[in-house]
């Protein structure tokens, strides 16, 4: 025999789970789309995945010891641009601001947005190596059949010369990746005949 009021008990627990279901999912949810964002922080702060540091300026005291630095260039294939570095390589002391420039041009008939992702090899660097600005910072867009150099300004952190994994290195990679902006709407191909459909 059913007590009364227990089928209105029941519904109100009912309630509640179904409630407290759909909150597990909202904040499943809106955590899955933070992860991106609070990942790439935490990249940023502590240098993990290969993701070099961001300062104001170098330190005063520059080392007199040198570091080979590389640049490295490449394009996503939905990106009609070309895209490399002015000088491959170049010497760097230790702590001093150090200056790179990337030419990058649209190939297309359109306007093309671009945004660069960085990162650092052996990863190891990546905490102690500082940039001051980078076109990485910020979208690109070039008009159609534009050119331009991109300067980065950067610096080797000296504690790079007091950590065990990383007093012998003689040489870091910068490698960037260029990719379509998410948000462009898209560019005009111009066919391999040279003319653009009507």
């Amino acid at each position: 025999m059913t007590k009364p009021g227990g089928d209105n008990q029941q519904q109100k627990r009912h309630g509640l789970v179904a409630l407290s279901c759909a909150g597990l999912v909202a904040v499943m949810v809106g955590l899955s789309f933070a992860a991106v964002p609070l990942y790439r922080l935490f990249c940023q702060v502590t240098g993990y995945g290969g993701v070099p540091q961001r300062a104001e300026s170098a330190p005063e005291k520059v080392l007199d010891r040198t570091i080979r630095i590389r640049f490295d260039a490449n394009v996503d294939r939905a990106l009609p641009w070309a895209f490399e570095p002015v000088e491959r390589v170049i010497e760097v002391k230790i702590s001093e601001t150090a200056l790179a420039f990337f030419k990058a041009s649209n190939e297309s008939s359109a306007p093309v947005t671009g945004t660069a992702i960085f990162n650092v090899s052996p990863e190891l660097a990546a905490r102690y190596f500082a940039k001051i600005e980078c076109f990485c910072f910020t979208q690109q867009t070039l008009a159609a059949g534009a050119s331009i150099e991109m300067p980065v300004s950067f610096f080797i952190d000296p504690k790079l010369v007091e950590d065990e994994d990383t007093k012998n290195l003689s040489e870091i990679t910068l490698s960037y990746t260029f990719y379509r902006d998410d948000k462009d709407p898209g560019v005009a191909v111009v066919p391999a005949d040279g003319k653009s459909g009507s």
